[in-house]
């Protein structure tokens, strides 16, 4: 089925390729990087190649097993159909549909409405306040949540597609400067992620696109 060694089109800062980029780590999963600056030349992203890679004209992207895939979570579930070791979706049903219904918390409830096409939309002087606002909001629900399924991660003891989620939203909300105290379950379980070899070896501060100045 491989053809060729996977490529991940990326951006360091992203935390939506930072969820694929962990779930190649945890699969140690051998694959080539392309980078597409988001900020530069008026973003990459946008370019007609890219455009015709991925229409949606976002990252991440993976070409994979002869096709492109774009949206982290539809990259994750296909690496976990056809590379299930180790396991990032439960086998259980219902710890199956929490793991899901977090991920997409973070990816359809939190994320989009703090990314940079939206923030470009809410004007410099609106931004920080805004994404304060989406970020809160989320977490006042997560934190809730997680008090009925977390383990040691978000659903269990095991790390889940989830987790790859928790971990770079957690990194936004650092960079938005939100007060993490009131989220004390959130803050355990991404300590604990932050341990991990493959969100280290994945993280944004240590990319090929990473500038000097914001690497570990």
């Amino acid at each position: 089925m491989q053809v060729g060694k996977p490529i991940l089109y990326s951006y360091f800062r992203s935390s939506c390729s930072w969820r694929v980029r962990i779930a190649l780590a945890l699969k140690n999963m051998d694959y080539e990087m392309i980078t597409i600056n988001l900020t530069k030349d008026g973003g990459q992203q946008f370019s007609e190649e890219f455009r015709a890679l991925n229409p949606m004209k976002q990252v991440p992207a993976l070409k994979i097993d002869g096709i492109t895939i774009g949206q982290s979570l539809a990259i994750i579930e296909y690496l976990e159909e056809t590379r299930p070791t180790p396991r990032l979706l439960p086998q259980d049903p219902k710890k199956r549909a929490h793991v899901r219904m977090i991920s997409h918390l973070l990816a359809s409830g939190i994320q989009p409405l703090q990314n940079l096409s939206v923030l470009k939309q809410v004007g410099q002087e609106n931004q920080l306040t805004w994404a304060q606002q989406a970020i809160r909001s989320g977490f006042n629900a997560l934190e809730q949540i997680l008090q009925s399924t977390a383990g040691k991660y978000c659903v269990g003891d095991e790390v889940s597609m989830a987790d790859l989620c928790l971990a770079p939203q957690v990194a936004n909300a650092d960079r938005f400067k939100v007060d993490l105290t009131p989220y004390p379950t959130i803050s355990r379980i991404n300590k604990s992620l932050l341990a991990l070899e493959a969100f280290q070896v994945s993280h944004p501060c240590r990319q090929p696109d990473t500038p000097p100045e914001l690497r570990a």
